[in-house]
């Protein structure tokens, strides 16, 4: 839920960008990091995302949420960062897995969840950032489709049908690498 003094962008000053940054900071770099694959590149994303925001925050219209004008502009810029000659090349990172449940599992439970972490993680990065994209909006920031929709400036139909794509996606690497397993 957005705080109400976003409504009334017209007062925009140092700490009302400081505000946004520390409501939405987080959200961006995750975003970034998701279409880029790359921590360093997810910071410079960022970093250039609110500047963008600071010289162009006059032409916020409303018509959409804040959140999902930031992170629209996030993918713009995140997509032209990897567009970039220079940056063509495949990067394999790991994440780290994120616990979840009990205070305190133990360390063969912690070991097991951070695996299957990873390789879950390991597979959604794997995927084109066309999928990519609708799946971690979908999953991992909530949002509708029709926000989806508005974030990835295509029509309805098409974040239906890239998400639908993107689950039988990784449902499919799953249950191939679970057949590998088991072979």
């Amino acid at each position: 839920m957005e705080p109400d003094y976003w409504k009334n962008i017209g007062s925009f000053g140092a700490e009302s960008f400081r505000e946004l940054m520390e409501t939405y900071g987080q959200t961006v770099w995750d975003y970034a990091f998701y279409v880029t694959g790359r921590f360093d590149l997810a910071d410079d994303v960022a970093q250039d995302v609110f500047l963008t925001v600071y010289r162009r925050i006059g032409t916020f219209r409303g018509q959409s949420s804040l959140r999902t004008w930031l992170l629209a502009i996030t993918r713009n810029v995140a997509l032209n960062a990897r567009r970039s000659a220079f940056l063509r090349r495949a990067v394999l990172m790991d994440r780290p897995g994120e616990l979840t449940g009990d205070a305190h599992p133990s360390a063969e439970q912690e070991a097991l969840s951070r695996s299957h972490a990873e390789a879950l993680w390991r597979t959604v990065l794997a995927l084109p950032v066309k999928y990519r994209e609708v799946l971690l909006l979908d999953a991992k920031y909530e949002m509708s489709l029709a926000e989806i929709a508005g974030v990835l400036d295509v029509p309805l139909g098409t974040v239906k049908s890239r998400l639908a794509r993107a689950r039988r996606k990784v449902a499919a690497a799953w249950k191939e690498s679970a057949e590998y397993e088991q072979a």
